[in-house]
Formats: structure tokens, sequence, C-alpha cells
């Protein structure tokens, strides 16, 4: 499938008019990502779209070496290394008053190097309410949010929106009366009235260090951008209880895995027990687009596990691809959440180590909403597909 209009004939011609062309298409079409893909006898061009790959036209095989070496100039890269991974940022004029920001990379294959740009956009903060939280959920995240100390995980795959979620987070705070501190990698956008730092590896500004430095700066609140290793993590709920508000990221599928990997990184059961507050699972489905639409009954029932999440004969909708939707079906993301608070049986079990399996079982009976039968209801009001929450939570 391709982005919209036909693109049968390769790009050709001046390497800088073509880079160009390229950037624009992808910002024009929504695209996070370009990839360059070497081929035997082209370079693929393929942009990333609401989570999935679109191609987009390919290179001819004389002008792809030139785009990739364009690139490497206007990211200060070295032009002649072509055996090493490579990575650097640029700026693409591409109108009077349209500057973008790119993130470079280069990788060597067997076809040639592959380039992919990651396209920076100063966004807004998605606001809370449209995260796509229930409203139960949103009005007992609100009261995590208003505690004097805890920390609060949100957790999920790269790409999950998990920063994002943060960020909604902290607008609902009232940071004029308290500080703010947060630690990324990189800064994704640029909040008035708190504190942002950026990590540097390669200077010896890492997450563990620059948390030590974040609690000699008086914080009331902070965020961490990633729990990356033991020490930050074993920091990050140190300071949750001893009065700071924490709120950080785990690369952990649900509730459970964040819990149990929080104990297997070696920190002291006792900590988490006290420390961990709530953690919040997640995952961005595509949304059906609105324009081509068709409407369906679901033919069998869906099953998690032995219990039956949706019934044959439900009402879906099936996606049928149209230009506004580069013929995918789909037009725009939202959210699909587990959100599981911690009481007394929940600390108790952390404290004896307990197994995944038992916590699974304890949510289970308490009727805690996993993230696939989020995903399914999602479905049942018409916002998303079955295959779509199939894909993100198996």
């Amino acid at each position: 499938m391709n982005t919209g209009r036909a693109r049968s004939t390769p790009y050709d011609g001046d390497a800088v008019v073509v880079l160009d062309d390229i950037v624009r298409h992808a910002c024009n079409s929504g695209a996070s990502d370009i990839h360059l893909e070497p081929k035997r006898d082209r370079m693929q061009v393929r942009f990333r779209i609401d989570g999935a790959m679109v191609e987009h036209r390919s290179i001819t095989p004389e002008l792809g070496p030139q785009v990739v070496s364009r690139v490497k100039v206007m990211a200060r890269m070295d032009i002649a290394e072509r055996r090493l991974p490579q990575d650097g940022q640029m700026t693409l004029e591409l109108g009077l008053s349209q500057r973008t920001h790119v993130r470079a990379s280069t990788f060597p294959s067997s076809q040639g190097e592959k380039v992919v740009l990651r396209i920076l956009r100063q966004q807004s903060v998605h606001a809370f309410d449209r995260l796509g939280l229930r409203p139960e959920v949103m009005r007992r995240v609100r009261e995590h949010l208003a505690a004097p100390q805890g920390l609060i995980i949100t957790c999920g795959p790269t790409g999950a929106g998990k920063t994002s979620t943060l960020y909604a987070f902290l607008q609902q705070i009232d940071t004029t009366k308290i500080n703010v501190v947060t630690l990324e990698d990189p800064i994704e956008v640029e909040i008035d009235g708190i504190t942002q730092g950026q990590t540097n590896v390669r200077q010896g500004f890492t997450f563990a260090g620059g948390l030590r430095s974040i609690l000699r700066q008086d914080p009331d609140v902070i965020l961490v951008g990633e729990m990356r290793d033991a020490e930050t993590a074993g920091i990050a709920l140190q300071a949750a209880l001893t009065g700071h508000l924490v709120m950080s990221t785990l690369h952990t599928s649900d509730a459970v895995e964040t819990i149990v990997r929080l104990v297997d990184l070696g920190i002291e059961p006792w900590i988490v027990a006290n420390a961990l507050t709530s953690v919040l699972a997640q995952r961005l489905v595509r949304m059906v687009c609105p324009g081509c639409r068709d409407g369906a009954t679901l033919e069998s029932d869906l099953w998690d596990g032995d219990e039956v999440l949706l019934p044959s004969g439900s009402p879906i909708v099936r996606p049928r691809g149209c230009i506004q939707c580069h013929r995918t079906g789909y037009r725009g993301r939202t959210g699909i959440f587990e959100f599981v608070e911690l009481d007394d049986d929940l600390r108790d079990m952390i404290k004896t180590k307990a197994a995944a399996r038992e916590y699974r079982e304890l949510l289970r009976k308490r009727n805690v909403q996993s993230l696939r039968r989020a995903g399914f209801d999602r479905v049942v009001e018409g916002v998303t597909t079955v295959d779509e929450v199939v894909r993100v939570t198996t």
C-alpha cells in the first residue's frame, strides 16, 4: 500500500530536492519515522504512520547513495564511514516558516546503508481527559497524583505512549506551588513551570547520577523518563519513600510483570511494597478511519483464558481503506489501559515474593480490567478492530 497518489515512478534527479520532498511528504502524512531501505535494484522509502509501516516510493539505485550522503552531511556524520552505524541530527528548511528537526541513524546492511529519520516535532501535551482513560480510572489516577509521595509507573513496549501519559499527568499538578524536576532521554516536549533535564551518557550524565543530583534540588515531584537499571530503580523507590512523588516508566508488558521486575532487580521487597502506589499498563491501538468503515458482527466468541470477553454476534466495524487513511483503514490512535493500585494484599504478596500467576489470579478475582478486555471494549464502541487489539496485546 502507498501513501496516497500513484508513486510507481522512482525518485530521480537531485539528492537535495529528493530528500526535502521525502521529508515534506512524511510531515504532511503525520509520519513519525522515515525508512530509507537499500535493496538490490532500488532504495525503498517507507513511512511509519500510526505505528504501522506504509510504503511511500522508491529511489533509483544510482540516486540512493547520494541521498544517504546528503543525510550524512546535514547530520554531521562521517560521510566516508560506511562500515559502522552513525547517529546525528539535522534541520531542514522546507518552506518560508517551516523548519523540521530530524534525528538520523545509519546502519550498515548487506545491501548498503539503511537510514532511519525520526521527525522531532515540538508537540503539545495530550490533555489528560483525551488519553482514553475510563472516568473511574481518571478519578483514581488524580488521587494518586495529589499524594505527597509514592511511585507511579506507566509500562508498555516502546511506542506505547508512556511518556505522553506522564506529561499529561504533570498537567494535573499545580506547578506554581511545588518544585517539579524531570530527567529524560530525550526531552520530548518542553513544559512551562518545571525544570527538565536530559541525560548525556557520553558525558557521564546517567539516569542514576542525574536522579541523585535531582534529590539535592529540593524536589516535590520527580519524573524519571525510564528506569533502565537496578540502580536507577532503587534510587527512585527510595525517593518515593522519603516524601517525593515519583513518576517513571518500565518496558514491561503489564502491572504484574512490573511488580515482578522490580523485585527481580534485587530491590528489597519491602521497599517495593511500600513505595509503589500504582501501575498503569498501556498500549496504543489504531482507530478505524471514519471515512471508510464498514459495519459487521463478530462471527465467533473471543476468549481470554476461560472467560468470554466478546461474544459472537457483537456489533463491530471493519477497516476498508481510502485516500484519507493512506489505504490502511485506520486513522489516528488511542490508548487502552490496565490500572492496578497497590493495597495491603498486594503489598503482602510482594513482601513474600509471590509468583506472577498468584498476582494474576488475585487481579482476576477482583475483576481488574486487563489490557485485552479494555481493548475489546473499544471494539464494541466501534473505535478499533479485533485484529488491532490482538496485535498490541499478544
